[in-house]
Parts: C-alpha cells; structure tokens; sequence
C-alpha cells in the first residue's frame, strides 16, 4: 500500500474536524439581506491566515516528510487562535452594564413628572455607547408618530437580550397605564441587572483561568511537537503511514477537547419572551 493514502487518511480525519467547527460557526452569523450575493466569501484576515498555514504545511512537508502538515498547519493556524481565545462574555457584560445604566438615568428623568415619551427623548444625549444606536432609533421611531408600543417592541427586538425585554416590558406596561412609580419600577430593576452585571463578571473571572491554562499546555505541547518533529528521533515512529493515522488521531481528540471546552465556557443566553411580532398579533 502506498504511504501517501494512510497519510491522507489521517489529514481527512483533521480536515473533517475543521470542517465541523467552520459550520458551526456559520450558523452563528446573522443571514445576508436578500438583496445581496449569497456566494460564500472568507474574510480577508481568514484567507491570509490559510495562506500562511498552507505554507507552513508545505515548508513542514519538505523538513519533515510529514504529509499531515499539510493538514495540521492551516487548522492550527486559523482554528487555534479562535478556540483559544475568550468567549464574547465582555461585550454581553459592558452592554448588560450599558442597559443598567441608560433605565436608571430614565429613571431619574421620570421623576421629574414628564412623559415617557419626552423622558426617553430626554437620556438620548447620555445614553452609553453599547446601546446608543437602539436607543436613538427608537426615539426617531417616537419621533415619527410610531406607536409607543409597537416602538418598545421593535426596540426590543434590536437589543435581542433578556434583560432589554424585561426593561422594555416594563416600559410598555407604563405606557399603557401612564401612572405614577415607573420610576421606582425602573430603579429597582436597575439595581437587578446591576447584581446580575456583577455575578457574570466574577464568573468570567473564574473561567478565565482554565482558558489560560488550555493557552499554556497547547503552546508548550506544539512547540515540543515542533522540535521534535525537526530534531528528535522521539517522533521518528510517526512518520509512517500508520504514525501519520495515529497522530491525526491523537490531534483530533486534542482538538475535539478544546472545542468541548469552549462550548462549556459560552454560556447561554436566557430565553427572550418579547418580541414584535407577538405585539402585532395581540393588538390584531
């Protein structure tokens, strides 16, 4: 049997689980207008990344006599900075953070006995820059006779964020009822995302240290890889048709771990309960 088919056996294997975590990140990208080409097209950082790796792999190749580094270089190069690096959690936190504190800010305009509508014009100028544009599109929403409540829905739904539906609930029931203690409302469920903003950020603290441990043991495992892959005659059993197998193998669980890690590490976010939608089928 020729030693070139086990090699690329052993570099499908890799391949294959590249291909896995590339879907699963295209899942997670919002879909393109309709007005748009839908012709799949990397990003100019990933296609210079798979450049690099794909000469890595060939330089690897001519040193090593490894095929699989023609494999093992452009998933290390495009796949590992990606599962090693942190999950989105500061930005979900500095905008959980923003939301705290554009309700407490209307809150204190409430009080001075002006309407809603007036009041949330009023915080436009002071609200935080996570939240900035959906709050300035829902006060051009206001601005243009638009519904306060198909407006607070629609606002929503551009937050898309538990929390900014329970702010905008809140906000329609005191539309509907136009009362006094809004603004006690609003300051007791400021103080609510406040608390919650400081469990998530002492979470994320502690799920920083695995990360950084999982940083530590893959760059020392690679670089020991690496040199012996050069030097050594430790490795030297790998360079058979069947070490190729067995080493993609043994990449591929190593790789499988890091995406189990990382996955464990994104945390979920809570189910929304309000949407557009359902405002336009109660008001029908």
């Amino acid at each position: 049997m020729s030693p070139l088919i086990p090699s690329l056996a052993g570099g499908l294997i890799a391949a294959g689980l590249l291909g896995i975590f590339v879907g699963l990140r295209l899942t997670a990208l919002p879909p393109r207008p309709w007005g748009r080409s839908r012709h799949f097209n990397l990003p100019a950082r990933t296609r210079m990344l798979l450049l690099a790796g794909i000469g890595l792999g060939l330089l690897g190749w001519l040193i090593t006599g490894w095929v699989l580094s023609l494999v093992i270089a452009p998933v290390a190069v495009i796949g590992l900075p990606t599962l090693l690096s942190a999950p989105p959690a500061a930005a979900q936190i500095a905008r959980l953070e923003a939301m705290e504190e554009w309700t407490r800010s209307l809150a204190g305009v409430l009080t001075v006995g002006i309407g809603l509508e007036q009041a949330l014009a009023a915080t436009l100028r002071s609200t935080p820059a996570p939240i900035n544009v959906e709050v300035t599109r829902l006060v051009a929403r206001l601005r243009a006779r638009w519904d306060t409540e198909t407006a607070l829905r629609t606002f929503a739904d551009e937050l898309d964020d538990a929390t900014g539906d329970l702010v905008a609930a809140n906000l329609i029931l005191g539309a509907r009822r136009r009362g006094a203690g809004l603004a006690s409302v609003l300051e007791g469920l400021a103080e609510s995302v406040a608390a919650d903003v400081r469990a998530r950020r002492q979470v994320e603290a502690d799920r920083a240290k695995p990360r950084s441990t999982a940083r530590w043991v893959t760059l020392i495992s690679a670089s020991v890889l690496i040199v012996l892959a050069l030097s050594g005659s430790y490795v030297e059993p790998y360079r058979s048709p069947v070490g190729q197998v067995i080493l993609a193998v043994l990449l591929s669980a190593y790789v499988a771990t890091l995406v189990w890690m990382k996955r464990m590490a994104t945390g979920r976010p809570m189910p929304r309960f309000l949407s557009a939608r359902s405002g336009a089928m109660v008001a029908r």
